[in-house]
């Protein structure tokens, strides 16, 4: 699942989030107090994210996995402010990912990445209904 992963963010296949996914996936947002859940949430959501995040600085820097889980590590800069944060992921049997938490620092950060995933998350519900 992970070299599914890499692999994904590497090519910029936004697109192919979904496939990653299992149904009943749960996402944790750290600008969001409540969990995202399903398949269809969680795809437009990380979409959003990776419309946000990669911007050419986005970088993992380590890693750490167990059986079906792991810890990415990350950074990136946007606007002028380094950005570091965590990916936790959790995924079943079927190399489909079921948990995803994201954690960042610093918090100066989060409403600035707050800010430009509502305004693509607007665009990106725009789509869906055309």
């Amino acid at each position: 699942m992970l070299n599914n992963w890499h692999t994904m963010i590497k090519s910029k296949q936004v697109d192919q989030v979904s496939t990653l996914l299992a149904d009943n996936v749960t996402l944790f947002s750290p600008v969001i107090h409540t969990p995202i859940q399903g398949k269809k949430m969680v795809s437009m959501y990380l979409t959003a994210a990776f419309h946000t995040f990669l911007n050419g600085t986005f970088n993992y820097h380590r890693e750490f996995s167990g059986d079906n889980s792991a810890v990415l590590e990350f950074s990136l800069n946007i606007q002028g402010i380094e950005i570091n944060g965590i990916d936790m992921i959790t995924w079943n049997d079927e190399n489909k990912i079921t948990e995803f938490k994201v954690m960042i620092r610093p918090y100066k950060a989060l409403n600035m990445i707050n800010d430009q995933m509502t305004a693509m998350l607007a665009t990106l519900q725009q789509q869906a209904v055309k």
